[in-house]
């Protein structure tokens, strides 16, 4: 297995000088119940400042004031509204579903309608309670778009059918390839894997990380760079090392890393190691 290492900064390049917001891609981000609106406020939050050029954020009516108060750049839509949903994901090049869906009826309407719309110019990142409601559903993933999965090892466990004391790599890449999606399988040390391709394995990250809502920003991180740097499994890794790096930075000096204050970190992070 190779080893994710500081050279996969290499995916973060300079902005052309002749470039404008859509130049960095449209992502849709689509979770939040009313009970879990953190976890896309913190997923949108980690999208905008990875430097998507328009971010868009459906999720719950209830949540709209905290997520303009917390992200102001991000545009809202309501999640009960299905065709105006469905018009935006649409026109975007990157969707991030999942980050507080829940497993309600009306989640699981949501993310059936998302998988049978989008397209093959689309790059799809199914994270939290999509990939719970994709299990117990026994919902395929999309044939058309580039897939990525972001499971920590228990949701690993449901979508891959592979307990959790027996994921090895083995395992994890033949269902890998039977899924045909990248899988984020997350741990203390997070693996990557893409069908038949060598998987790779995180060399950076920090017991500090161990906080609720860590995951969904790194599914807005996957979300913003794919946006920018290519839909292809090196810009997932790109993704996965920054998120540990700069994670273990903060937590020279704090006990707990807060998954915003990744994000609040990243414009500084990227300038300093863009290509």
């Amino acid at each position: 297995m190779k080893k994710i290492t500081e050279d996969i900064l290499s995916i973060i390049k300079s902005r052309p000088v002749n470039s404008y917001k859509g130049t960095f891609g449209k992502i849709v981000l689509i979770g939040g119940n009313a009970n879990f609106g953190g976890a896309i406020i913190m997923a949108t939050m980690a999208a905008v400042y990875s430097g998507a050029g328009l971010v868009t954020t459906v999720t719950d009516n209830s949540n709209q004031v905290s997520l303009h108060s917390q992200v102001p750049e991000a545009m809202f839509q309501d999640i009960n509204e299905l065709p105006q949903v469905l018009a935006l994901v649409s026109q975007a090049n990157v969707i991030v579903i999942g980050p507080g869906l829940g497993t309600e009826e009306n989640s699981k309407q949501v993310l059936t309608a998302v998988f049978k719309n989008v397209t093959d110019k689309q790059t799809l990142v199914v994270d939290g309670s999509a990939l719970t409601l994709m299990a117990q559903e026994h919902l395929s993933l999309p044939t058309t778009s580039t897939n990525v999965l972001t499971p920590h090892q228990m949701e690993w466990q449901r979508v891959s059918n592979i307990p959790i004391a027996q994921q090895n790599p083995e395992l994890n890449q033949q269902a890998t390839n039977r899924l045909n999606a990248i899988a984020v399988v997350k741990s203390s040390r997070t693996q990557v894997y893409s069908p038949n391709t060598e998987p790779a394995e995180n060399t950076v990250g920090t017991p500090a990380q161990a906080t609720g809502g860590m995951g969904d920003t790194l599914a807005g991180m996957i979300g913003g760079f794919l946006c920018q740097f290519g839909n292809d499994v090196r810009t997932v890794e790109a993704a996965v090392y920054t998120h540990s790096a700069m994670a273990d930075e903060i937590a020279k000096n704090q006990y707990v890393v807060l998954p915003h204050q990744i994000s609040m970190a990243l414009p500084k992070f990227m300038k300093k190691h863009e290509h």
